[in-house]
């Protein structure tokens, strides 16, 4: 058994090793605040929402490349236990990733909705 563990141990290290850029992306440094933000901090905070966005979902991708080549890898010496916190693993990062994309592009959202409030009424 600390065998086949062995062996897939090193399948899944050698996927990483293939898989190296499935670093998290970083989330964007600020979120302007809706009441002070001018029109121009606004549009920056959006493309780098919308680059985050691309940033996560290129992750996601790459860790069920990682996730998917590790399994074809370990191949029939996995055993189901083995398969299922694989994949227990693959769902958290996965998971993990889209709450807090979800969060930022609420909390952006949010001081969009802000901003044009703020703006509706000073044009009154």
């Amino acid at each position: 058994m600390k065998f086949i563990d062995a062996i897939v141990a090193i399948a899944l290290l050698s996927a990483g090793a293939a898989y190296a850029d499935c670093s998290y992306p970083p989330p964007p440094d600020h979120i302007p605040d809706g009441n002070t933000a001018t029109l121009q901090e606004m549009v920056e905070a959006q493309k780098a929402v919308k680059e985050y966005d691309k940033a996560i979902n290129a992750y996601v991708a790459c860790i069920k490349l990682e996730h998917d080549d590790a399994v074809t890898k370990g191949g029939d010496k996995l055993t189901k236990e083995q398969l299922a916190d694989m994949e227990r693993v693959e769902v958290q990062k996965h998971n993990a990733a889209i709450d807090q994309l979800q969060s930022i592009a609420d909390r952006f959202n949010e001081q969009v909705k802000v901003y044009k409030a703020k703006n509706d009424k000073s044009k009154s």
